[in-house]
């Protein structure tokens, strides 16, 4: 069931065009949005660590020796024995 008085689907090529110009120049708008935002957050968070009075190296060492400590207290505990010197 075909009708022969319907015109055929032409859509206006300057139109396209221009939409796909817009949408690439609107992703790059974007993308350079988006490297911005990341950047000043970046120089931020960097600005806060530096107001710390302890480096976060000193505080993740700090931790793991806590953690190692802990560690040595349960096994030491659960083997029954006296607590082993470091």
């Amino acid at each position: 069931m075909t009708n022969s008085n319907s015109a055929s689907f032409q859509p206006n090529g300057r139109m396209l065009a221009l939409g796909a110009t817009l949408t690439g120049v609107g992703a790059i708008v974007i993308a350079a949005g988006a490297a911005t935002v990341g950047l000043s957050l970046a120089v931020a968070g960097r600005r806060w660590v530096q107001t710390w009075e302890t480096p976060p190296t000193e505080l993740a060492q700090r931790t793991l020796n806590q953690a190692r400590v802990a560690s040595q207290a349960g096994l030491d505990a659960w083997r029954g024995a006296a607590p082993s010197v470091n």
